[in-house]
Order: C-alpha cells, then sequence, then structure tokens
C-alpha cells in the first residue's frame, strides 16, 4: 500500500445557517488518482476550497505528509505543493504562455545588485514541464489564442511550476471533445508515473472508472464511503451519492404524439448552417446529437431569433413568422435554455426570483412601468415548488446554489414565460446524477403535458434515453434523422462520423 501523502481529518465548516462539512476525513495516497463524488451541494467544491486555503476549517486537521498542514491563502497552498484547476482556467488571456506560467513567482536574477525577471531560466524549466507532459506548446503564444484543452494543460504546467506534489482537478472534462479527454487522461498517466497525487473530481461516472484508483463519496457535507474503483459498480456509487437507488436515469414516459407545430426549412447562416431543414410535433422530444462543431447550437440560437439566418424559413402552427429577436420568439411561445447557464442563461448573483422574473418584467408591468412585485412573487414561488428548487427562500442568491438547482432555475424562468416550444442546449451539463434524473423527469412531464422539446445533448445515452426522434447534425448540415426503433449509439455515431 503507498504511502498516505495528505490525510484530512475530522473537517467541519459552518456558514451562516449551512453546515456544509461535518466531521469531513479522506486520504490520498502518494501517486494515485483519487476521484471525488457527490451530489451538487454535497461540499465537494468546499473541502477543495479549504484543501487550497480559499476557506478556513471552523474544526479538524489536515496533515501533508505526517505533519500539520497550515494553511491561510491559496499561495501558501502552492508554496507546499498543493494545486487546483478549476472547470473554467484562471490564465489571464493577453499574457503569453510562459507569463502565466510563473505569474506572481517569476525567476529572478540579479544585474548589478538589481533583481530582474530571468526569463531564460524560465524557459528553461516550462521547457522542460512540457517536456515532462509530452507536449509542445508556443511559449510566446498569447493564452487568447489556445483552445480550451491547451489552455487546460497550461494550467497544469502552471500548478507543475511550484513543483506541486499534489494537483486537484475539478470538473476537467466538461468542455473537452472525446480526442481531448484521452490526452488529459494519457497527461495524467504521466504525472502518476512522476509520483504525483491527484484528487479528481467529476459527475461522469464513466471516467472514473477509466482513470481512478479509489473513489470516496461524500453526501449533504458528510463522509459516506471509499472503495478501490475496481471493487464498486455504478449502481452503488450512485446510490451513495442520492442516498437511495434511482429508478431510472431516463424517465421517458409514453406520449400520444401529435401534429407537426413547428418547421424551419433551408436554415442556412454562413458556413456555420447549411440548409438544414427541422420539423417538431406536439408533445414530441426531438434529440439533436452531434460532435462538437456540428452546428447544433447555432440551429437553436436561429430558432428562437438570437441569431438571423441568411436564408430559410419558419413555420409555428402552420403560420410563417420572421423573428426579429428574443422577445418575439418568447410572445409567440418560442424558449431557448442556453448550454452555459452561468454565462448566459442566468445573472448568477441575483436572487432566484429575479432570475425567474426577469425575461417577463414586461408582462409583470404596469402603468408607468411599475412592476407587480406581488404577481412576481407568485410566479417564483410557483416554479420553485413546481421544479421542488432547494433555495431557502425566494431572495436567495443564485450563485449560492449547487449546478443542479442553478439548472432547474433557468429551467424554472423559462417555464415561466408559457411556451409551445421548448429548447433545450445540454440541459444537464455539470449536474449530478440525481438531480439529472430530476431533470430528466421534469422534461418528461413536460412533453406529456402538450410542449414540444427540442433538445440539444452530446450525452448519448441521454439522447437516446430520452428522444422520440433523433436528428443528427455534422458541419452545419443535417445528416439524417432516427426514429425510437432504430436508436443505437453506433447508428447516431457513423452519421455524427
Amino acid at each position: 500500500m503507498a504511502e498516505t501523502i495528505l490525510d484530512i481529518r475530522n473537517i467541519t465548516k459552518r456558514f451562516p445557517g449551512v453546515l456544509a462539512l461535518n466531521g469531513m476525513s479522506l486520504d490520498l495516497r502518494k501517486g494515485e488518482v483519487h476521484a471525488i463524488c457527490g451530489e451538487n451541494g454535497a461540499g465537494k467544491s468546499t473541502l477543495m476550497k479549504i484543501i487550497t486555503g480559499v476557506y478556513l476549517p471552523d474544526e479538524g486537521d489536515i496533515l501533508l505528509n505526517g505533519a500539520p498542514y497550515k494553511v491561510k491563502t491559496p499561495n501558501d497552498a502552492y508554496r507546499q505543493g498543493i494545486a487546483i484547476i478549476f472547470q473554467e482556467t484562471s490564465l489571464f488571456p493577453d499574457l503569453t504562455v510562459l507569463e502565466n506560467m510563473f505569474m506572481g513567482h517569476e525567476l529572478k536574477k540579479k544585474v548589478a545588485g538589481i533583481p530582474i525577471i530571468d526569463y531564460a531560466a524560465m524557459r528553461v524549466k516550462a521547457g522542460e514541464i512540457f517536456g515532462r507532459l509530452g507536449m509542445q506548446v508556443d511559449l510566446d503564444a498569447l493564452v487568447s489564442s489556445l483552445g480550451v484543452a491547451t489552455k487546460q494543460m497550461v494550467e497544469i504546467a502552471k500548478a507543475l511550476t511550484f513543483d506541486s506534489s499534489i494537483l486537484i482537478l475539478d470538473e476537467p472534462t466538461a468542455a473537452l471533445t472525446n480526442k481531448e479527454v484521452a490526452t488529459l487522461f494519457d497527461t495524467i498517466t504521466r504525472l502518476q508515473g512522476l509520483g504525483v497525487s491527484m484528487l479528481y473530481i467529476s459527475h461522469r461516472l464513466d471516467e472514473i472508472f477509466q482513470i481512478a484508483d479509489r473513489v470516496s463519496v461524500i453526501r449533504d457535507g458528510e463522509y459516506v464511503a471509499t472503495s478501490d474503483v475496481a471493487d464498486v459498480s455504478k449502481e452503488t456509487l450512485v446510490e451513495w451519492m442520492v442516498g437511495r437507488t434511482l429508478d431510472t436515469l431516463y424517465p421517458k414516459e409514453d406520449v400520444a404524439i401529435g401534429d407537426v407545430v413547428f418547421e424551419a426549412k433551408g436554415i442556412e447562416q454562413g458556413d456555420l448552417l447549411k440548409g438544414v431543414d427541422l420539423d417538431l410535433r406536439k408533445g414530441e422530444i426531438l434529440g439533436v446529437a452531434g460532435l462538437a462543431g456540428a452546428g447544433r447550437t447555432e440551429l437553436a440560437l436561429t430558432l428562437c431569433g438570437l441569431a438571423k439566418p441568411d436564408a430559410g424559413r419558419l413555420t409555428l402552427e402552420g403560420k410563417p413568422i420572421a423573428l426579429k429577436n428574443f422577445r418575439e420568439a418568447l410572445d409567440m411561445g418560442i424558449v431557448y435554455i442556453s448550454e452555459d447557464r452561468q454565462k448566459y442563461g442566468l445573472v448568477i448573483d441575483m436572487s432566484v426570483k429575479e432570475n425567474i422574473s426577469l425575461p417577463l418584467l414586461y408582462r409583470m408591468s404596469g402603468l408607468m412601468g411599475v412592476i407587480d412585485q406581488k404577481q412576481e412573487d407568485a410566479v417564483s414561488d410557483e416554479y420553485m415548488k413546481r421544479l421542488s428548487i432547494k433555495a431557502p427562500n425566494r431572495d436567495f442568491r443564485t450563485d449560492n446554489l449547487s449546478g443542479g438547482n442553478q439548472q432547474k432555475v433557468s429551467v424554472a424562468r423559462a417555464l415561466a414565460a408559457k411556451p409551445k416550444i421548448l429548447i433545450l442546449d445540454e440541459p444537464t451539463r455539470g449536474v449530478d446524477v440525481g438531480a439529472k434524473a430530476e431533470i430528466h423527469r421534469i422534461v418528461s412531464g413536460l412533453a406529456k403535458e402538450g410542449l414540444s422539446i427540442v433538445m440539444i445533448s452530446s450525452d448519448l445515452p441521454e439522447i437516446l434515453g430520452m428522444s422520440d426522434r433523433v436528428m443528427v447534425m455534422k458541419g452545419g448540415r443535417k445528416m439524417g434523422e432516427l426514429d425510437r426503433a432504430e436508436f443505437s449509439q453506433e447508428a447516431v455515431l457513423s452519421m455524427a462520423l
């Protein structure tokens, strides 16, 4: 058994009105990948922030290499060899790769007794680090010019400039393609070979079984269990995470599909969309599949008035429509939920109530534009209850909610608009399995109520589990359709490729 390098003992953290962690204990061994699982809001991020010095624990101890580990700031953690790579990179876009790697801890030399930055030494060290990672990166390239996967590798290389022995990877594959994920996993394997220990946080259970040595589950701020990955099943992990067995992750209800209510014909937009046709029936969930860059989101934006097509026409309930903007689409009953809830879907430093009502304030305003606050309160309370949004009250700040509950707020604001056509773009990205099953149940229930739903997803099991039909795109073109009887991952991928 490898030696324990990090030992977390009985950590407790309280916030006003919230017990975020309660007696949390975990350990990390030298050279292992230890996966940490739990629902959104389980306390994973709080624990990582305590390890990296963002928060101080109220109770408990941490040992690093057998000695007490005390940090008050993230820089303290860096200096002791612990670094975190977040899902969203924290690099300066207008600086070079080299400048980002050594920001705040530049190597220096003295010239005439005056300390100046030693760029030559930094280049040598940066080259050695990328060499160990098996990568070649232009050190003079601006970070803004790099792809997501390369930025992530720069983050890892930056951590290694501190000679980090422990890396925390927080949802590292959320924005990566399958090929980029494979490259990341190769890097993780190389780091293990160098003796680096890693805490790996992910909602993607398949990845955990592929890359991790051990897995620990936390729920509601408390430790549940730890197991070697080889000795545990996916079903057991899910049960540990949610505290119950999930009857089904894809609760697709049988719905009588009606007539066509929405059509798009010959939609074109520059090089992004090339003559795409789409039809949607009452009560139907139409899945839209394809690889990154296939044009799925671009199509969604043209269907809801957020982008203007160069050619093509839209028909709603048999009548031609021309959308000038999203407000017009909203009034016609066409509502879009963005794939990026924090950037485009919500104003996360506003309250739950404000987020739900924000697109509809023009409907809730009377003479002189005065908002009917009773109506605003009633609408937010109705949809918080309907979607089981876990917040103390309607005035609770959205950025303090878990990812799954933030996603429910996105759905709530869409439903409050009383849509006929609901366009969901990656509706369960970044949410845990319990919240995912709940969102699927909501979507299936909406279809049963007669809503017509377009669901874009990169998660093939989700597409196949929830859709009545699947439309596959590639390079801005519609490659074909599959009815439910024809569904298989192989069939979808053969069209997408």
